[in-house]
């Protein structure tokens, strides 16, 4: 009798203690990156998910209905959180929304850009990195993680099929409030932010018509390009402009599907979780861009590293299935050289038209001698 009293006790007391431990477990729930292993888990790395999102298509019936939209999204304020909200969502400028277009609402507005992200909040396999950027050509948009937290979406325009922003790894170089373009100095480029010293990729404010449309640069908003400028490290280099410090990590991890020929596939999202990115896991190791050699300019091709890599692209590209096989690429123009040219043609033109001319009178004015 006494045995069994004293079995039931012990076993109340190790019932007890088991409850005990595990009240004082703390409980992630769903703050845990979950990055492409659903059971994956870190006590290390705390992260808040994101609600879901709804988005709506809407196609922008006539005159009235585009005028209604302007007047629901603040047109004329782009200062206003919902202007910035549906260009966003629709990665264009609020003057390329036009009658007949499809485009996409969300079903309510909370004043906080990161809740509309399509990329996930953590992303667990880069907690070590302090700063990083992920691009998606795919759906033409961005993130930015500090330690492998979520701190910004922004919407992009990347390359057109022929000058596309080639998927890879590259780092940040150089920064420049005020920049113009090295090939064509019309180009104004505000918050440009240069992430390939060769190929001249860069950051910067531009039109955004909501398309791949660039020369392999990455368009932003005004307010986005300013965000990321200040955002960005710069690379550290010697006295000979060798890198010495790479700055901030950038990632470009798809393509766009240039068979569409109309808007992009952020339309037939149903909400900010279903467009199921995918991040790399080992992004310090991914692979190195394919870039053809044909569009680094040719003064800048000397400092080319592997050069062979470059040379050989256009198969590498095609091989991935990044580039079409029936794509020529567009080679690189240094649209400043050929304005030289044609303006250095010109004058050239001019002063033998006038050396001509002043032939033509002295020969007039000359008087013919009699035999």
């Amino acid at each position: 009798m006494i045995k069994n009293i004293l079995t039931i006790i012990i076993s109340i007391i190790i019932i007890s203690s088991i409850a005990c431990e595990n009240d004082r477990k703390p409980n992630y729930n769903n703050n845990l990156l979950q990055n492409n292993s659903p059971d994956s888990t870190d006590i290390d790395f705390i992260c808040d998910s994101l609600e879901t999102m709804k988005f709506q298509k809407y196609i922008i019936a006539d005159e009235n209905d585009l005028q209604s939209i302007k007047n629901e999204y603040d047109y004329s304020n782009k200062s206003s959180f919902k202007n910035k909200l549906i260009r966003v969502l629709n990665r264009k400028d609020f003057r390329f929304f036009r009658v007949g277009d499809t485009i996409v609402r969300p079903d309510r507005i909370t004043n906080n850009i990161l809740d509309y992200s399509i990329f996930p909040s953590c992303y667990r396999e880069a907690k070590d990195i302090p700063k990083l950027i992920v691009i998606s050509n795919k759906y033409q948009c961005y993130a930015c993680y500090e330690n492998g937290k979520l701190v910004q979406f922004a919407a992009a325009n990347t390359g057109k099929e022929r000058t596309q922003t080639y998927p890879g790894k590259y780092y940040t170089n150089w920064k420049k409030k005020n920049h113009r373009s090295s090939i064509d100095s019309n180009w104004r480029l505000p918050f440009n932010v240069n992430f390939h010293l060769q190929a001249g990729n860069a950051f910067h404010q531009f039109t955004m018509p909501g398309r791949p449309v660039s020369h392999s640069c990455v368009r932003q908003f005004m307010s986005d390009a300013e965000w990321l400028f200040n955002w960005v490290e710069k690379a550290k280099f010697d006295t000979n402009r060798r890198i010495i410090q790479q700055g901030t990590l950038v990632i470009i991890i798809d393509v766009f599907d240039f068979n569409r020929k109309k808007f992009g596939p952020w339309l037939d999202i149903a909400d900010n979780k279903s467009a199921n990115i995918i991040l790399p896991k080992d992004p310090n190791n991914y692979e190195e861009p394919f870039i053809p050699l044909s569009q680094i300019p040719a003064g800048a091709r000397g400092s080319l590293k592997n050069k062979e890599r470059y040379i050989n692209a256009v198969d590498s590209l095609v091989a991935r299935g990044y580039l079409r096989p029936d794509v020529k690429v567009t080679p690189s123009v240094n649209y400043n050289h050929l304005r030289k040219q044609r303006r250095e043609a010109a004058a050239k033109a001019k002063a033998e038209k006038l050396k001509l001319e002043e032939e033509s009178k002295i020969k007039q004015n000359t008087p013919i001698e009699e035999p």
